[in-house]
């Protein structure tokens, strides 16, 4: 009875979205509630429950988003994304030109969201495309999947962050781990499945009104050197931490301060610090103008950080109601692989609702019980939950009709690419899941 009724509530779950359109934030709190209600809590403790849950989800993924979209913004709007990206196409050279989108893709695509990455990048591909002749599928492609490859699978994004946060996993160790399988990942889908004729034949074209965003003069935009290299602040501090951890003994002194510059949170306000004086103070920028820039950067992921929190409430009910244990006693019956398990629950979550942040919150809270069946690592799991978040992105993923719009694509081609790729990329996570599984 106690998992029925939370059947119940990811059957409601989905109405509210699907049907009544009804945002995350809202349909995750009113399933809360009832979810609490009907496992027979009282209901102030529902509501206590509730608040717990946002506020312990929130206590640093806050500010892990809020840090993340101002360091994102500053790359965007000081020119030093199209540094990194005309760079690299230069030295790539048009007959590598998948590569090097590729890996523009994913370098700034750790740091930066889907939609920004995307439409920072794409007046470049539209550049590349008219000015080569080299279709635009061809120089694109390899451009979203290298943004998807990051958003679904590396911290500090908020799906596998906050899930991170959930399992009690490592940030640095997950972001490690995810680099293993995104590399192959990104490769197999985003150089070789780029070259199938599904994809080569895909229907596109620039669209009218589309290529006015602003594209920096060499002048304006900072040094290939300055903008890598403030670009991978981020990974640098958190990938120290962990490699400290994994060499230096337990008593070291040096691991306090590793662990303080590592951890999420601080890496990601030291980048945003020093590419507000690099990139921003330096060339020009006065305060006001950096802070304006800082403000809309947040108020763009204000609604993330606030689904975020209700993912957190909706897996603190399972909790307290005492579901958790019902769950981990059912599935642990079943000789099902539980990272298995955790994938399919965020891949069925994500094909119904679309949005992949409130899928991975919804599954996140049903899988947390499966961490105490057994030796499962943590890491691992957070990585599976997140890439089957990733899968199938269709008419109810907002980026769907991003990906469709820009490249003015029929919604035939739209489901043929861009359903395919992240498909085929949600099961490359899967597979690089159970691969490290047998080794750690």
């Amino acid at each position: 009875m106690p998992l029925l009724i939370v059947l119940i509530g990811i059957i409601v779950l989905l109405i509210l979205m699907i049907h009544f359109k009804i945002n995350g934030l809202i349909s995750l709190i009113v399933v809360s509630l009832f979810v609490g209600i009907m496992e027979g809590m009282p209901i102030l403790k529902v509501t206590k429950s509730i608040y717990n849950g946002v506020g312990g989800q929130l206590s640093s993924i806050a500010l892990i988003v809020a840090f993340g979209a101002m360091f994102s913004k500053m790359l965007d709007e000081c020119g030093a994304g199209q540094r990194i990206a005309m760079t690299l196409v230069q030295k790539f050279g048009l007959k590598r030109i998948q590569w090097a989108m590729m890996i523009t893709a994913f370098i700034l695509g750790i740091t930066m969201f889907y939609e920004p990455a995307f439409v920072l990048l794409i007046p470049i591909v539209y550049s590349i495309s008219s000015k080569t002749k080299v279709p635009l599928i061809v120089a694109g492609f390899p451009m979203s999947v290298g943004l998807s490859v990051t958003q679904c699978f590396l911290p500090p994004h908020p799906g596998p962050t906050a899930v991170a946060n959930m399992y009690n996993a490592s940030v640095g160790k997950t972001l490690l781990l995810g680099i293993i399988i995104a590399i192959p990942a990104a490769l197999i889908v985003g150089i070789l499945f780029s070259k199938t004729k599904l994809v080569r034949n895909a229907k596109c074209s620039i669209p009218e009104g589309l290529t006015a965003e602003r594209v920096f003069s060499d002048e304006e935009m900072p040094s290939f050197s300055s903008s890598l290299s403030i670009a991978l602040i981020p990974v640098v501090l958190m990938a120290f931490n962990t490699f400290a951890e994994i060499i230096l003994p337990k008593t070291s002194k040096i691991l306090v301060y590793t662990a303080f510059f590592g951890d999420a949170p601080i890496a990601l306000l030291i980048a945003v610090l020093i590419s507000m004086i690099v990139l921003g103070i330096r060339r020009g920028k006065d305060s006001d103008e950096i802070m304006k820039s800082f403000s809309e950067g947040v108020k763009s992921v204000a609604m993330i950080i606030l689904i975020i929190g209700a993912g957190g409430a909706f897996k603190q009910v399972i909790v307290d109601a005492g579901v958790a244990n019902y769950i981990k006693n059912i599935v642990g019956s079943l000789n099902v692989s539980p990272l298995i398990l955790a994938w399919s629950i965020a891949a069925t979550l994500r094909i119904c609702i679309g949005s992949a942040t409130v899928s991975v919150n919804a599954a996140a809270g049903i899988v947390l019980p499966l961490l105490s069946l057994g030796n499962v690592n943590p890491e691992l799991m957070v990585l599976a939950t997140a890439s089957g978040s990733c899968i199938c992105s269709h008419v109810n993923d907002p980026g769907f009709w991003m990906f469709k719009e820009y490249f003015n694509m029929p919604l035939s081609d739209a489901f043929r690419t861009r359903s395919t790729y992240t498909t085929i990329l949600s099961l490359c996570g899967l597979a690089g899941v159970l691969i490290l599984n047998i080794f750690i």
